[in-house]
Formats: structure tokens, sequence, C-alpha cells
């Protein structure tokens, strides 16, 4: 890959959340900050909110390594699962034995026993869903029974949702306006700003090892802000083709012809906001095929 080339101990761009690269955008601080802040006010439902590729699941990750100290957290990164089969989860992440095993039943009194013997120490239970879009309609049901679970002071269980916007459309219709009431913080995340989409793609390479001068000017981060309308991971995907197409014409500066082949080659990426050239389509391809050929020619 481009590692060597550009100086790099490792890729900058990559699309696993990786906490490492966190950078403290203003929106994912806010979020940040409402999620620290319902939670200690012990409230049952909380909600963020943000379109595919925003950092939802990077601020899910962040608040799992920061979150206080008296926090019980039960993790669910896909939370497609039937009622029994959220509850069996929920079980197994609080420590419940035999939770795959037991009966319905006795697995609700165990889980319970648990949230009780936590508050009995001065924990508190929280349980992050990501993806609670998927959550199918009885599973959503059976959260809401969850949160009844309380004492007269205070929820045993708060509920953590990370989620699509087609979460909010789902729970915009009347049978889940139960729980709908329950949710008494709510955040939506936002797309960068053209600033910080400079600031952001500098942060990861610094982060990555780079040392030397700008790669990506103040204009051609503006352009990739516009492509990507500063979508996180689109940016991620432009920079990495971006920077794989430079290393493979064997140049160190980085330009605007770049940027229009790595459009043309991404879905998402909004084609409008700069003027392609047709023969822009099959530069990318020839290059990583340049790419193989030399990486074979060496190896072999």
């Amino acid at each position: 890959m481009y590692l060597e080339h550009f100086g790099l101990n490792e890729l900058p761009f990559t699309l696993t959340p990786n906490t490492n690269f966190f950078l403290g955008l203003t929106s994912h601080n806010e979020a940040l900050a409402v999620l620290i802040t319902a939670l200690k006010s012990g409230e049952g439902f909380i909600k963020v909110i943000g379109e595919v590729g925003t950092g939802k699941t990077l601020i899910c990750r962040k608040l799992l390594n920061e979150i206080p100290d008296n926090f019980v957290t039960a993790y669910i990164p896909n939370p497609y699962l039937k009622p029994d089969e959220l509850r069996r989860a929920l079980a197994i992440e609080l420590g419940v034995k035999q939770a795959q095993r037991m009966p319905l039943q006795l697995l609700t009194e165990r889980i319970q026993q648990k949230l009780i013997d936590f508050h009995q120490e001065d924990r508190s239970v929280v349980l992050i869903l990501d993806e609670a879009q998927a959550l199918p309609e009885d599973s959503l049901e059976a959260l809401r029974l969850f949160t009844n679970i309380e004492t007269e002071t205070k929820k045993l269980l708060q509920v953590v949702l990370f989620a699509q916007p087609e979460l909010d459309e789902r729970l915009s219709q009347t049978n889940f306006r139960q729980l709908r009431q329950r949710i008494t913080f709510s955040y939506t995340l936002k797309s960068m700003t053209h600033q910080e989409v400079q600031r952001y793609i500098e942060h990861r390479l610094c982060m990555a090892g780079y040392k030397g001068a700008a790669l990506f000017n103040a204009q051609l981060c503006k352009k990739i802000s516009k492509a990507t309308l500063g979508i996180p991971r689109l940016v991620n995907i432009l920079c990495h083709k971006m920077l794989m197409l430079t290393y493979g014409q064997g140049h160190y500066c980085i330009d605007t012809q770049h940027l229009k082949a790595a459009i043309k080659d991404t879905e998402e990426t909004h084609l409008s906001s700069i003027k392609l050239h047709w023969l822009y389509s099959g530069i990318l391809i020839l290059t990583l095929l340049a790419i193989a050929y030399t990486y074979v020619e060496f190896t072999g």
C-alpha cells in the first residue's frame, strides 16, 4: 500500500471506528455531553440519531470507554433480535449464568434480580444498542417493559439507542407513543463543516504518523466536503482512494484530478459538486491495476 510512500505508520482513513482517531468534532462532543448528562440523571431512554456514516458507532465506543466507573454496561451491537433473544442477550451481558438454556420466566426474574443487586451496590445499569432502527416492533415494546423495573426514585435500567433516522419515523407511529414519551433526551448528529473536514483529514493523517507538508490543501478539503456533504465515512473513502491514486502514479502531490477520479468511483458522493470529465472514470481502475502489476513483479 501507500504507507511507506507517504511516511505513515498505519492507514489513516479506514472505515473501522477507532477511538484512537477520535477528533472531538463539535457534534460528537455535544452528543457525548448529552449522553453523560442524561445517564447521570438516571433517565430511562436516551436516543442518538445520525445518518449513515456520521459516526454513531464511534461515539458509542467512545461512550463505552469513558462512561463513569459506577455504571454497568450491556452492549448489543446488532439488535435485530426477537424479544426472547433480546432478553437472553441482555442477561448474558449482565452476567446471568446459563442464560441461553434458562426458561424465559426464570430468565426475566434473574435479570430483575441482577438489576436489584447492582442497585444495592450503588451501581447503575445501562443497555446500549447500536443500529437500533433494526429492532423488530415487538422488541421495541420489550425494551419499554424493561424500563418499568424501578424503585420509587430511580430506574434500574437505562437504555441508549444509537440509530439512523428511520427509527424516528417508526417511533412517530401511534402504537409507539408510550415508548416515545419515555425518551427524555435525544440528539441528532450533524455533518462536518468545511473547516471541520480539513481538521478531520489533518488529524487522521497526524495520528497515522504523517509529518510532511499538507497533503490536502484547504481548497481540496472544501471540495471534498461538498462532495461528501461532510459525512465522515465518505471523507474516509475519498481520501483513501486519493492516496492510492497518487501513490500508484508515483506522485506525492494530491490534486483535484485525483479527487474527481475518486468521486467517479464512489457511490453516494455528489458528482454535481465537481465537474467531471468522462476520462476520469477509468483512472482509478488503471492505477489499481498498475499497483497490482508492480506488486506481483516485486514479489515474484
